[in-house]
């Protein structure tokens, strides 16, 4: 069993890597090599910055989407994203014009307009979860008695998907954004769990539990 965390020159992968290794029973490897992802357990695509530019990174790496498509949409090995690895598998991005994503989860990828003035963009630092819908990797997340949803945003931009049910949590700034999707084998978070404490270590561990 092997969890494969994408290394395509973005994401916050060392401190993703080792809140990985502190619950994973199996081997984490941060791996650029479509093969390794071929044979993975589990995939993570982290991602921090551009939508445009994390796309071409991942482009970038000979056979990676080919890996992806095929691991993730055909044989449905249980896949994480996070922040714009999470905006990735949207249909496309509108940051800084449009760009293709992968077209997992149906959707785009739009500016954050909140409706106070007030509030800065992009929208950075604790927030707390609303979890909309129940999913295995959100378990425990925000029910009386239980963890904590204190979780870490940065983004300018969320992926909103064009079936509402595809949407499993939301944060409240300035109005309600995505802060959570999923359908089928695959879950995103625009927060990033490896920053976010209790709530972040509770959903790693629910993910690396999860057999869907």
């Amino acid at each position: 069993m092997t969890v494969a965390i994408i290394d395509y020159g973005s994401g916050n992968l060392r401190s993703a890597a080792k809140a990985f290794e502190s619950l994973a029973d199996e081997p984490v490897v941060v791996t650029d090599d479509p093969a390794i992802v071929a044979r993975a357990d589990r995939i993570v695509l982290p991602g921090v910055g551009a939508f445009a530019d994390c796309r071409a990174g991942v482009l970038r790496l000979d056979g990676m989407m080919a890996a992806l498509n095929d691991a993730v949409m055909t044989r449905g090995q249980p896949f994480l994203g996070i922040c714009v690895g999470m905006q990735l598998m949207a249909t496309r991005g509108l940051e800084h014009g449009q760009c293709d994503g992968f077209d997992w989860v149906p959707g785009n990828v739009v500016a954050i307009e909140p409706n106070d003035p007030h509030l800065k963009i992009p929208h950075m630092g604790w927030n707390d979860l609303a979890v909309t819908r129940s999913h295995p990797v959100l378990s425990g997340l925000g029910a009386a008695g239980e963890t904590d949803p204190h979780c870490y945003f940065v983004h300018g931009y969320h992926f909103v998907p064009d079936d509402p049910a595809h949407v499993l949590a939301t944060v409240t700034y300035g109005g309600t954004l995505i802060a959570a999707v999923g359908r089928d084998n695959m879950i995103g978070t625009q927060f990033h769990p490896e920053k976010s404490q209790a709530a972040g270590l509770r959903l790693i561990a629910n993910f690396l539990a999860w057999a869907p």
